[in-house]
């Protein structure tokens, strides 16, 4: 039997790990496309890698970078993968209303090099596109499939050009090409910059003495927050399908960050009063009010069911991160993970 092959970009992401394991755990032949840089960014994929010479090596690394078209094709050429997974883009909100051409160079156009090298090609590759729910940005929740998207920032916005172009090239070129437009998921290995790693990863160096006060800018915007590994097994499904189409995946359950904040210093015993300020600088100049998915139409087609629901993403982070902190863990987080998911191809961080 054929072995498949598989190209991720943005493979050194949260997603693009977790992802990594699974396929690898399927018997996949995995490639990722990682930027030239003066300092290593592969920690999230360390443990897994081989080296590419000996006969144990399934997963290898290739230098490229979004912007550059010739290099997305010379990479698709070469390889001729089975399915691509397009993850790589610059994945933060706040971050695009400060540099947002650039956020329209990688995150928008990025995906048309990568459509338009898969068409040249002509090997028939499937084609994931990670698509955002904040492309719904001002639309009334719940958001599912047919909801009109109203977007609120750059990123939101740039991932809107790319979500439609996995449209057109389905359509105009008969791709199989998807966009799996996921609701807030995170995990130990969420980047530190974001909201809720951000919290809990305070909580532990607050803990450890290492740090006094948790600056956050809106507390008031709402999110469906749900569990990573668990959100890259729908995108394998989606490519695994008879037919190329389009799925929200969400826990459809909704929560403040206030209420995360509330959670996570609940669940480490810290007073918010004593270290929580709020800063001017992390308020966005739009901001998306509520999100909220409505994944009907995954859980009838992918079987989609999500197990961790918010308390308990909330315990695994605190856990994770108070154990990098070099703190002994609370232990319900980790607990948790151990009797819902005890044969999983993912492990406690």
């Amino acid at each position: 039997m054929k072995t498949k092959k598989a190209l991720i970009t943005g493979i050194t992401g949260q997603d693009g790990s977790y992802l990594t394991e699974l396929l690898l755990s399927k018997g996949y032949e995995v490639h990722g496309i990682i930027r030239r840089a003066s300092t290593f960014n592969t920690k999230r994929i360390d443990h897994v890698y081989v080296d590419p010479h000996t006969p144990d090596a399934h997963l290898f690394l290739h230098y490229g970078d979004l912007s550059d078209a010739e290099q997305i094709s010379n990479i698709l050429y070469n390889i001729r993968p089975d399915e691509v997974y397009h993850l790589g883009a610059q994945s933060h909100v706040r971050v695009s209303f400060d540099c947002p051409e650039y956020t329209g160079n990688v995150t928008a156009l990025g995906t048309a090099r990568i459509l338009e090298a898969i068409t040249r090609s002509g090997n028939g590759a499937r084609f994931y596109q990670a698509s955002s729910s904040e492309m719904f940005g001002g639309a009334k929740p719940p958001q599912n499939e047919n909801t009109a998207f109203h977007p609120k920032s750059p990123y939101a916005a740039a991932k809107l050009y790319a979500y439609w172009m996995t449209v057109n090239y389905r359509e105009g070129y008969k791709l199989f090409a998807c966009n799996g437009i996921l609701f807030n998921h995170e995990s130990p290995r969420r980047g530190e910059t974001f909201v809720t790693r951000k919290i809990t990863r305070a909580i532990a160096q607050i803990l450890a003495k290492k740090q006094e006060h948790l600056y956050l800018g809106n507390l008031e915007a709402r999110r469906d927050w749900g569990y990573a590994p668990e959100y890259v097994e729908c995108m394998w499904k989606i490519l695994q399908q008879n037919a190329a189409e389009d799925y929200v995946i969400g826990t459809g359950e909704t929560h403040s960050v206030q209420e995360f904040v509330d959670e996570a210093f609940s669940y480490a015993s810290l007073s918010q009063d004593d270290h929580l300020k709020m800063d001017p600088r992390y308020f966005r100049p739009n901001e998306v009010d509520a999100l909220v998915a409505d994944s009907s139409k995954a859980k009838k087609k992918l079987g989609w069911d999500p197990k961790v629901k918010f308390r308990d993403l909330v315990r695994i982070m605190v856990d994770s991160d108070m154990r990098e902190a070099g703190l002994e863990p609370i232990g319900k987080g980790d607990e948790y993970v151990k009797k819902k998911f005890p044969k999983k191809w993912w492990a406690v961080d």
